[in-house]
């Protein structure tokens, strides 16, 4: 077939590819729990209290491309994928590296100098391939979970400051946010007000909104306070839900057709 025949034109409608991540216990799982028809796969111990379908825990890389292989090719139910979680993953790869070069450590790795996580990446790229053959020929949703890490950006134009981010090697990071269409960051809104403290002084003080806290929140385009993008045009924030999501992918796909007439 000539390959002039096989180029598409218009807007192809494609099964979202998701990474969220967030601190410990904001409810992550949870979300994720409540997409179409979830399937997890576990990296880390901690679905027990959540009603999920889910594979045996992962102990090993090979078990997760395991089990991508068997949503390719079997038949089945699901319409969702969930990892849960990315940075215990990202051990599990280093796992393989080290077994695969006789060494303890990933530092260690083909001699150090920080190659193994140059090759750390031939796994992820792996295992998102196998993702994306889902989301192809199954028509699967991918969500990818990951806690938060806070690290030093060095802006050229105001100089370093600290953010959050997802907690994996810089290079892998790259990798992943760069394939995901939106990168979400599940966090607590905090209102801050200033008081006096006496002596000529002021001191800021937060303050939740909820009594946990504050209102759990995903952001969803980047700031400096933390990485975040779409591609669907979603707010600035949305609640931490699923149903927000959702909701929020239908009105702005419907907000882009009447604007395309």
């Amino acid at each position: 077939m000539s390959l002039l025949k096989q180029i598409h034109i218009g807007k192809k409608q494609m099964p979202p590819r998701m990474l969220i991540y967030g601190t410990e216990g904001i409810g992550k799982s949870t979300l994720a729990s409540h997409a179409p028809d979830a399937i997890f796969i576990p990296t880390e111990d901690g679905l027990g209290e959540i009603d999920c379908s889910s594979f045996p825990l992962a102990k090993n890389c090979e078990a997760v491309i395991d089990a991508i292989d068997v949503l390719i090719n079997e038949e089945h139910q699901f319409q969702t994928v969930v990892i849960d979680s990315l940075d215990w993953l990202e051990r599990l790869v280093w796992d393989q590296l080290c077994k695969e070069y006789g060494t303890s450590s990933i530092e260690k790795v083909d001699g150090g100098y920080a190659r193994g996580y140059i090759h750390a990446l031939t796994h992820w790229r792996r295992i998102l391939n196998g993702l994306d053959e889902l989301r192809t020929k199954r028509g699967m949703c991918t969500i990818l979970l990951a806690h938060a890490k806070v690290e030093t950006f060095s802006d050229p134009e105001v100089g370093a400051y600290d953010r959050f981010s997802p907690r994996l090697h810089k290079h892998a990071n790259a990798v992943v946010t760069e394939w995901a269409d939106a990168v979400l960051f599940a966090t607590r809104k905090v209102i801050t007000r200033t008081e006096d403290a006496g002596f000529n002084r002021t001191r800021t003080l937060a303050s939740g909104l909820g009594k946990e806290g504050g209102d759990r929140i995903l952001r969803c385009v980047g700031s400096p306070s933390c990485v975040a993008k779409n591609r669907y045009g979603l707010p600035a924030e949305l609640p931490l839900s699923w149903q927000a999501i959702m909701n929020a992918l239908i009105q702005t796909n419907n907000q882009k057709e009447q604007r395309n007439g």
